[in-house]
């Protein structure tokens, strides 16, 4: 096979349209493609970036020439998705984000060139061609060219009539040969072919990837939460979502599950490695699959149960995030991914009629952990508390007074794992300090109360950080302010489900080893 029909190959693989292939000849023929890839700055990054960034992969091995660009005015202009203030922070974000997926499928970031619209897009020359175009351009034509790209209300921005504009202007200003992206910005590249030689420009080629389904079915969407699996979920949240996922026997349309792994997974394999199925032999055994065609067939012709499906691409996900998520452990990215998408605001009316920000009470701002009770004793000034060393994995043990000795007896509670909430105001409690709460599931019936200590899952150990899925991220308040009740609004979502699950919310409580459970209680308030 010539040079030209494998580098042809890579380039226009699992695409679903190209604009321009006569011209993507000639070039080839002469010398390598020049392509790039814009993606504006708005909501997170999620599982879904895997698809182009996988295709970016393909190009570099072509020999292209690639430019990643963050459009951070673009960003700006589709209806300020992205506050102003926000986006020097969202780019810092994904430029980091971005990154960390080229190095978890092993592209070397030297071969690429990362440019950020402003940089360019604010300059004379550049401003006066948006002139230029604006010109040119109908009303009509740019909201078509915007209507599946730009977020579409009744009453439109005039921002978000500029974004097509600027996206054409792009392709020159970046001096490519291509520009790649989604089918949905079809209408875009074909008013960039329509107005870029009227400003005296070259029409550019167009290479574009099919839409991949979300895991509800449809688009994947920053906004859907349950419709897509964020860069920094935790291995128990992608699990949780992959469960959620619609996979229906035999449906191989708008299953989101083979999609990904279509565009993604068999694309990065190395040379003779293979889709793995694990399954036990009462359920047929394991299954190994060179393509995708060979996978597709199988679930469609139900020989592959949906759950083995499901567990498959987990895992494979899972070793595409973990080196994403080793990144992300420090603790300035931490910082950076709270700065750049803080929890949103509400508006609440004062007694006034003023208006104040209120800020979103969410699970992260607990401080919760595994801790382990080294010693134990009854209060010497009330019959009914225990006084509790401690064990959070800090350089001392922690005090902590709970009122569990008409439901625990003493010996059940020494050496006993449970589960702490740490960053409450320290009280005293009959003149002992206690600096923190024991979590325990609890319910009251016809004046008999039960109460039994949550309990860690098994390989747990004291300082573990207990978590709520899908509010990993974010750092939790130093000490909760009492007047502002946090923990008190947060408490009345605390639930144990009918399987024992400690949940906030339905979602659950875990730690890096498993869930929080209670011992027996079920459907029961936790305090």
């Amino acid at each position: 096979m010539s040079s030209f029909t494998v580098k042809k190959n890579l380039i226009l693989r699992n695409l679903q349209e190209v604009l321009g292939e006569d011209k993507l000849d000639v070039i080839l023929k002469e010398r390598d493609l020049k392509i790039y890839w814009g993606t504006a700055t708005t909501g997170r990054p999620h599982i879904a970036y895997f698809v182009p960034i996988s295709k970016i992969a393909d190009y570099l091995k072509a020999g292209c020439e690639v430019t990643i660009l963050f459009a951070d005015l673009h960003a700006y202009l589709d209806n300020m998705k992205a506050p102003w203030e926000l986006l020097e922070l969202r780019v810092q974000y994904y430029e980091h984000s971005i990154k960390a997926m080229l190095t978890s499928i092993g592209v070397p970031l030297d071969k690429l060139k990362f440019v950020r619209g402003t940089e360019y897009q604010l300059s004379k020359e550049y401003t006066m061609d948006m002139y230029r175009l604006s010109s040119s351009i109908t009303e009509h034509d740019a909201k078509k060219a915007g209507a599946e790209v730009v977020k579409q209300v009744d009453n439109p921005l005039l921002s978000g009539l500029l974004y097509p504009g600027l996206q054409a202007l792009d392709e020159e200003y970046l001096k490519v040969d291509a520009q790649f992206g989604g089918v949905d910005q079809r209408k875009i590249f074909t008013m960039s072919e329509k107005y870029l030689p009227q400003l005296g420009y070259a029409k550019r080629i167009h290479l574009m990837n099919p839409m991949v389904p979300g895991l509800a079915g449809g688009k994947m969407s920053s906004s859907e939460v349950d419709s897509k699996i964020d860069l920094l979920d935790s291995p128990a949240t992608v699990k949780k979502k992959l469960k959620k996922a619609f996979c229906e026997p035999g449906n191989i349309v708008e299953n989101g599950l083979l999609a990904f792994a279509k565009h993604v997974i068999f694309g990065l394999f190395e040379p003779n490695e293979k889709f793995k199925i694990s399954r036990n032999e009462a359920n047929g055994g394991d299954l190994s699959f060179s393509t995708y065609e060979d996978l597709e067939i199988c679930f469609s012709e139900q020989k592959l149960h949906p759950a083995d499906l499901k567990a498959s691409i987990e895992f494979y996900i899972n070793r595409l995030l973990d080196p994403i998520r080793q990144i992300f452990d420090k603790p300035e990215l931490q910082k950076l991914v709270a700065n750049a998408y803080p929890a949103p605001v509400k508006q609440k009316k004062t007694e006034k009629n003023n208006t104040n920000q209120q800020e979103e009470i969410s699970p992260n701002r607990l401080d919760i952990r595994v801790g382990k009770i080294i010693e134990v004793s009854k209060h010497p000034e009330a019959d009914a508390l225990y006084v509790e060393k401690i064990d959070l994995g800090e350089v001392q043990p922690r005090t902590i007074v709970s009122g569990l000795v008409n439901y625990v007896p003493i010996n059940e509670m020494q050496d006993r794992l449970v589960v702490v909430l740490c960053n409450l105001k320290p009280a005293k409690m009959r003149g002992i300090e206690s600096s923190g709460m024991v979590l325990c599931a609890s319910i009251e019936n016809n004046g008999i109360k039960s109460v039994e200590p949550l309990e860690p899952a098994e390989g747990s150990k004291p300082g573990d950080k207990v978590f709520v899925e899908s509010y990993e991220q974010g750092e939790p308040d130093k000490i909760l302010n009492p007047k502002k009740k946090i923990w008190e609004q947060l408490q009345v979502d605390f639930k144990v489900s009918n399987s024992c699950e400690a949940q906030w919310k339905s979602n659950n409580l875990m730690t890096n080893a498993g869930k929080i459970l209670s011992k027996s209680l079920k459907n029961v308030n936790i305090a």
